[in-house]
């Protein structure tokens, strides 16, 4: 089910992409040793692997390969994964290190408080010798709500409800900062109701294989929870969401934050949208009492609501039937799970294996208890001087934000002003949060897994309803500090770096500081400069969906984006695959900007000295290099597609290769020249911040 997008509190984030083995091996069955825990792998010497380039290749030709060329032709992907890379090295040690601390609790007598909540979950998802026995038993009482929904209007009402488990529904709700107003929340609803990852899957040609495979996984679901006529009700289901599909927003659509936040009473909904029962469904998801709603993709909501009044009532049963049973599966006897795998991983994303059952129990744990998880984490592996040395550094990073935007000669003093005010406002987030999540009213069994992801959905919902009215915590974290990731969110105004990203290859307080500049350093002005991308730059300083900009700064600003976006929808990495310049924009600007503005702190950092020459390479040299690491990976082909698809990052490859043929100090640094094939003459070279 895709779940509901709110386009004006959405994150951006850096998205890492790939995993890479390092000293731990991926279908490790046995807990890694406490040595191998202790310390991230080190790249190299002084934080580059020197033997993974490939020095046949020019640097000015194809700078990836360059970088990566001779690891990428020797790197195989694991049968347990859709990805493989050196930045995932992180996500697997990540792993590891959770699992260390989950598997103790779960072996721990007599544990109590959060030591009792992860080592019950985690060995509730590992006693599969119970799961097999309940069988499709513990969806019972959810399928008998669902057939006793004979209504289009109980239906609705049902759907509410599931917003607290599962989050099944036509449109979907969420609660987030108020987009005018971030310091106060609102209740959002948007589009929702596909099972495949886009609507492109449905309405495309490229994917017509997987939307046959997928009336086929429908019909197996049902199959395997005993609902009657699998096959003729897959048929309809299927028929059902492409018609939805089209009538819904593209994700480029919904990527504008001005035309993704129309807020509305509760009344005007209803009036925009009669054929289905608003009162009900927000009654249900204990959001009665809200007059006012923040409204997505508006003009696809008329649309939305006249399938589903239009489509029968037993299709729509069916419909629910299928979702519950599809996101409950992981949870259930190993026929619904390996179904799950086979069209979810395998058949989508090209995955030939499913993931141990260890690592699934550590995923499940550390995201529905990962405040808990996060704090022993931070507690074993993140020292004190990492937290230090990272907030100079993005200290370091905004300076030079800062230093940017005064030197900028297309934007006007006025604007310029509010651009300076914005950066000078970012709120740092590093490592972990302050203050720690309460989860002791969540009741978690060791004997009833099921019962465990129904009551953490509703614990998490009661959460979040139970913000509605209050001030905004600007405390609060989007991410755990075992997440291998960062984020900027607009609305707060903030940039977060979980405490797992900050090692190798990013992050190395033993590495050149080249190495740290040009890897990390881009990672933090990528979070910086994603106020200012095409999303981002809608947000004022406080975090408001604000216009700030004078018209003409406003039109510079475009032609450049657009520039940037025809560059990358130039990019094919498969046959009638192109990458979309316009979904991936804002990370592509956050790519462009934040190495800009890490080579800027870089130089700085070195307080007007040479930098030392190492291995033959200068210090800019290191910089680029670093940075062309970060990103080495590979994909599977469907992972690929899939990707290219929905997903607004662009491929990793392109991250490079499309970022740095815009960045002058490139070309000084490798002599790059006319006649290279990255070669762009510096008169059309992208020029934003």
């Amino acid at each position: 089910m895709k779940r509901l997008l709110l386009a004006a509190a959405a994150v951006a984030t850096l998205s890492i992409a790939g995993v890479s083995t390092a000293v731990l091996a991926a279908d490790a069955s046995a807990p890694a040793s406490a040595a191998d825990l202790a310390k991230a792998p080190r790249m190299g010497t002084w934080g580059f692997d020197l033997a993974g380039r490939d020095l046949t290749t020019k640097p000015g030709d194809d700078f990836f390969r360059y970088a990566n060329g001779t690891y990428v032709d020797k790197l195989t992907i694991p049968a347990d994964r859709s990805s493989w890379g050196a930045s995932g090295q992180l996500r697997e040690l990540s792993d590891a290190r959770s699992r260390a601390i989950i598997e103790t609790a779960s072996k721990t007598p007599n544990a109590a408080g959060e030591a009792q909540q992860i080592g019950g979950l985690y060995n509730s998802f590992m006693d599969e010798a119970r799961l097999e026995t309940l069988g499709a038993k513990p969806l019972a009482g959810d399928l008998a709500k669902v057939k006793a929904a004979s209504t289009h209007d109980q239906l609705a009402a049902l759907q509410g409800t599931t917003q607290g488990r599962f989050g099944i529904g036509v449109f979907g709700v969420g609660i987030g900062p108020e987009a005018k107003d971030p310091t106060k929340y609102a209740v959002y609803v948007g589009q929702s109701g596909l099972g495949l990852p886009d609507r492109d899957y449905y309405l495309t040609e490229q994917f017509a294989a997987k939307k046959t495979a997928y009336r086929d996984y429908v019909a197996q679901m049902l199959t395997l929870a005993g609902w009657a006529n699998p096959a003729a009700n897959a048929d309809a289901i299927v028929a059902f969401e492409t018609k939805v599909a089209e009538a819904s927003w593209t994700k480029v659509q919904q990527r504008d934050p001005v035309a993704s936040v129309n807020p509305m009473t509760v009344a005007d909904l209803q009036k925009l949208t009669p054929e289905f029962n608003w009162k009900d469904y927000l009654a249900a998801a204990n959001l009665g009492a809200e007059q006012n709603i923040i409204v997505g993709e508006k003009s696809a909501f008329p649309k939305i609501a006249a399938i589903y009044k239009a489509t029968p009532i037993e299709t729509l049963q069916a419909w629910e039937a299928f979702h519950i049973t599809d996101q409950a599966s992981p949870y259930l006897s190993k026929a619904f799970a390996d179904a799950n795998f086979n069209f979810r991983s395998k058949t989508l994303s090209g995955q030939p294996e499913q993931r141990a059952r260890w690592k699934r129990g550590v995923g499940l744990t550390g995201n529905t208890l990962g405040e808990a998880v996060g704090k022993l984490y931070v507690e074993a592996y993140f020292p004190a001087e990492s937290k230090a040395k990272m907030e100079a550094l993005v200290g370091n990073l905004l300076v030079a934000m800062k230093a940017r935007i005064e030197r900028l000669t297309w934007m006007s003093p006025e604007t310029k002003q509010k651009a300076l005010a914005k950066a000078a406002s970012f709120t740092v987030k590093v490592g972990y949060p302050d203050e720690w999540r309460d989860y002791s009213k969540l009741v978690i069994r060791n004997d009833d897994l099921y019962g465990n992801i129904e009551r953490a959905g509703a614990f998490n919902w009661d959460y979040q309803v139970g913000r509605l009215h209050k001030p905004v915590d600007k405390k609060e974290w989007g991410m755990f500090p075992q997440t291998v990731n960062a984020y900027y969110n607009p609305q707060l105004n903030e940039i977060v770096f979980p405490a797992a990203i900050l090692q190798p290859p990013f992050f190395d307080p033993e590495a050149d500081p080249a190495v740290n500049y040009g890897a990390i350093g881009a990672v933090i002005g990528h979070e910086i400069s994603h106020g200012f991308d095409d999303q981002g730059s809608q947000f004022a300083a406080d975090g408001s969906l604000t216009n700030w900009w004078q018209p003409a700064d406003s039109e510079k600003f475009k032609a450049q984006t657009g520039a940037l976006s025809a560059l990358y929808s130039s990019f094919e990495p498969l046959p009638g695959a192109k990458v979309n310049g316009d979904l991936t924009l804002g990370e592509n600007i956050g790519d462009l900007a934040g190495i800009l503005i890490a080579y800027d702190a870089y130089h700085t950092s070195l307080g007007g000295k040479e930098a030392p020459v190492i291995d033959g390479l200068t210090g800019d040299q290191r910089f680029f290099l670093a940075f062309g690491q970060a990103w080495r990976s590979k994909l599977r082909d469907d992972a690929l597609r899939q990707q290219i698809a929905s997903d607004p990052h662009s491929p990793a490859y392109y991250r490079v290769v499309g970022t740095l043929r815009n960045v002058d100090a490139w070309y000084a640094a490798f002599d790059v020249k006319p006649g290279d094939k990255m070669y762009v003459a510096p008169e059309k070279r992208v020029r934003i911040w």
